[in-house]
């Protein structure tokens, strides 16, 4: 079975897809003229809430819709997914990863402003939003919004849910002697109890949670860089050099060819920051704006964040103690990697030791708390609401499943549906790119629109 899928796997993730991936996020690049770049700065001004209007429509402000995202992004990717793509393809993936990071935001950027721009407020409040919405409003394809919706539901019990939870029970049972059915019961019961709040309660969690873990663990391998500074530079070279030239084999390490290095590199940035799979839409088309543009510059942030400074920095710290070479892959090798670098750290060192556990068990929880809403969103539009809480209630009965059982086959299934979800994503942004620039400059050509309070200010 297991080699079955990694041949199907091998198919979804080839070629087609990473040349689909990346040439879409260069064709919005370059309609957007680059917004990812110009707007930067203007984007952190946003999640500020400066501009908010407390009267627009919507479940969650622009941080706690970008924390949300962020938590289902920041992930065991950041971990054992930047882990096993050195593993396999050298520091040169990394190279790989920074691209699809950075033509990752120009992705985000527009399917979020198009999640925001075709969402649907159901009665009670609650907000339908996402790929599956703008396929079937956008381009008139309910179909492929079925399509994607379907994918996507599946997807949530993999990637959202038992590969999550089996990555905290590892953890729990080898630094602390937790039995994994227990660990698995105890996050059953505590997504549960965020969950069933819907968006609003997993965007105060995520909101709180995110900055938390984020801090503590680029805080850690920060150290650890700057006790090895001496080192960087050298890293650096590996990453670019490798990058067009493939890794020679050296102690443990295989060595990769440079197909394998782009293939491995943009797989693992992909499923860290998850640009062009559509699973972040439906977090953002929540937000309480009537702005499409400005949610679509919010969530440009994910990816930068996520892969550009929290997978740099577990990059960094495997690539400039050089235990890539010993033969251990993802979480292995990072954590490997971590107590290696604070071998020397005095004091530090026993604190230090903790890092790659803590960063393990905090992403995942926080990751299968958003994937959950991902689900239950998709599983809205193909059976309707009443369909939500039985999904919810399987969501969590089967997280003390993941976290017992082993997961191999789980982990490649979920990268073949994390394939199929971008498919028709992909297909509704270039389609759809035309309504991306008319927004986009209509927005832009406003000065009362980018800066209300400013206009506000003027008059009073």
């Amino acid at each position: 079975m297991q080699e079955i899928l990694g041949k199907i796997n091998d198919v979804v993730w080839g070629p087609v897809t990473i040349i689909l991936l990346v040439g879409t996020g260069i064709i919005i690049t370059t309609i957007v003229k680059g917004i990812q770049f110009r707007q930067f700065h203007y984007a952190w001004k946003l999640i500020s809430g400066k501009f908010d209007n407390p009267d627009d429509k919507g479940e969650v402000t622009h941080f706690q819709a970008l924390s949300a995202a962020l938590s289902a992004t920041i992930g065991t990717g950041n971990i054992a997914g930047v882990g096993l793509a050195i593993a396999v393809g050298g520091p040169g993936a990394v190279f790989w990863m920074w691209i699809t990071a950075v033509f990752g935001m120009a992705l985000k950027y527009a399917e979020c402003l198009l999640s925001l721009n075709f969402r649907t407020i159901h009665e009670d409040g609650t907000v339908g939003a996402g790929p599956m919405y703008y396929l079937e409003k956008g381009i008139n394809q309910k179909w492929l919004g079925i399509l994607f919706a379907l994918f996507a539901a599946i997807a949530s019990f993999g990637i959202g849910n038992m590969a999550q939870a089996n990555s905290v029970a590892e953890p729990m049972e080898a630094y602390f002697g937790i039995p994994k059915i227990v660990t698995g019961l105890v996050i059953g019961l505590l997504v549960f109890a965020v969950i069933v709040g819907g968006i609003k309660r997993i965007g105060q969690v995520a909101s709180r949670l995110v900055p938390f873990m984020a801090l503590v663990y680029v805080g850690g391998a920060l150290i650890i860089i700057l006790m090895n500074i001496d080192a960087v530079p050298h890293a650096f070279y590996l990453i670019f050099h490798d990058a067009f030239t493939g890794t020679a084999a050296a102690g443990g390490f295989a060595g990769s060819t440079f197909w394998l290095v782009v293939s491995k590199g943009v797989a693992r940035g992909v499923f860290s920051n998850e640009s062009g799979l559509g699973s972040a839409p439906i977090a953002h088309g929540a937000a309480q704006t009537e702005e499409p543009v400005r949610e679509g510059l919010v969530a440009m942030l994910g990816p930068f964040i996520d892969t550009l400074v929290i997978c740099t920095m577990t990059a960094l710290v495997i690539v400039i103690t050089g235990v890539y070479t010993s033969g251990e892959t993802g979480a292995e090798l990072t954590a490997s990697a971590f107590n290696t670098g604070i071998a020397d750290a005095g004091g530090f060192a026993e604190v230090g030791k903790y890092i790659v556990p803590f960063g393990l068990i905090f992403f995942a929880f926080s990751t299968a708390i958003s994937w959950s809403y991902y689900g239950d969103r998709c599983i809205d539009y193909l059976f309707g609401q009443k369909a939500v809480m039985p999904y919810r209630i399987l969501y969590c009965i089967l997280l003390p499943v993941g976290a017992y059982i082993e997961l191999k086959v789980v982990w490649t299934i979920s990268d073949i549906f994390n394939a199929l979800m971008a498919w028709p994503n992909l297909i509704g942004l270039i389609f759809l790119s035309p309504v991306v620039l008319k927004l986009t400059k209509e927005y832009f050509s406003d000065p009362a629109r980018v800066y209300p309070l400013k206009k506000e200010n003027e008059e009073g």
